[in-house]
Order: C-alpha cells, then sequence, then structure tokens
C-alpha cells in the first residue's frame, strides 16, 4: 500500500435518504460528495496538499484550519493509502501522484482501519466514491461506513464490473484509517 496522506472530515450522522444501503449508518467517503472534507481546495485554493491531493501529516491540516479560521469543531481525521495499481478500463496500472508539490506522508503512530473505498480522480484528486456518489453499494456488500470490509472485497468489485456504471475511472482502491488528533 501506497501512504497518501490525510484529510479532516465533516461526518454527515447519518446516511442520505436517496441511498438504499439500509446497513449503512454514515458514510466514511475519501470524495466530498456525501461527507464534506473541511479544508477542500475548493474553499482552500492555496491549502498546502501533497502529490496525492491530500495533507502530508495532521499538523499540516491543524496548520490549515487554523491559517485559514476553519472550524474543526466535530471533524473527524483520517489517513489513507493506496493500492499499488488503479484499473483504467481493462489494465491495472501503477498508480502515480499528480506532477505538481511534494510529498512527504507522516506516518500514523495509530490507526484504525475502517475499510476499503474505491476512488476516482475524474474531477480532480479524490473527486468521486462512487460506492456512495453513485449508490454502486446498493449493489454490492459494504460495512456500516459504505466501505468494504477487505482489499480483496474491493479488487474483486472492480474486476467483476461493479463500477461500470458509476463515475468514469481509472479507480483506485484506498484503505480508509480513522486516526486521532494530536
Amino acid at each position: 500500500m501506497i501512504p497518501l496522506g490525510y484529510m479532516a472530515k465533516c461526518i454527515a450522522l447519518e446516511r442520505p435518504e436517496w441511498m438504499h444501503t439500509p446497513n449503512v449508518v454514515d458514510v466514511y467517503s475519501v470524495s466530498d460528495c456525501v461527507n464534506d472534507s473541511l479544508l477542500e481546495s475548493t474553499y482552500i485554493p492555496d491549502r498546502p496538499h501533497n502529490r496525492y491531493g491530500l495533507f502530508d501529516s495532521p499538523l499540516a491540516v491543524q496548520t490549515a484550519a487554523k491559517s485559514n479560521n476553519v472550524d474543526m469543531e466535530g471533524a473527524k481525521l483520517f489517513f489513507y493509502e493506496a493500492h499499488e495499481s488503479e484499473l483504467d478500463g481493462d489494465d491495472w496500472l501503477p498508480v502515480s501522484p499528480d506532477d505538481s508539490g511534494e510529498t512527504d506522508v507522516l506516518l500514523p503512530a495509530t490507526k484504525q482501519l475502517e475499510g476499503f473505498d474505491v476512488v476516482t480522480s475524474c474531477d480532480g484528486p479524490n473527486s468521486h466514491s462512487p460506492l456512495s456518489c453513485n449508490s454502486v453499494a446498493a449493489d454490492v456488500k459494504t460495512n456500516q461506513h459504505c466501505l468494504f470490509e477487505t482489499l480483496n472485497e474491493a479488487l474483486s468489485a472492480l474486476a467483476s464490473g461493479a463500477f461500470n456504471e458509476g463515475e468514469p475511472g481509472p479507480y483506485r482502491v484506498y484503505a480508509v484509517y480513522s486516526v486521532p488528533w494530536l
């Protein structure tokens, strides 16, 4: 797995009504379609993101929030890793970062695996999570956070075409971890 970085998210306390997934309690998706990233580049254009569109450390998240007067009350901090390959059409290709910026991800001392998301970057880095954005979770088994339980489940769903009706690829599989604030 490739360490990608951190993001603070505002988690909706209940799943949206349009998601027909009774087992889903809340959504921990990487994208902002259901749960907002509190430091999303649309609102803070000069945020210090790395080559994966994320922050290199919890301190970088907190510093950006403070300097931009972003209220972090109730925010949950997540750490992400990517599977080494992404699915582009029928081909599995190596995951590569954006060509701009630098990446020096500080690995978390403690982390709790919440599950695995499938992410596209068709509208910018980490822009869509078809499990929640396109309701793919209604047709595949997910956990209470609208994530796959295992890496193999995510890879199998991709290989079987479960995401063919979602946002366009390439598709990456991200491990989603909750981490404590410093």
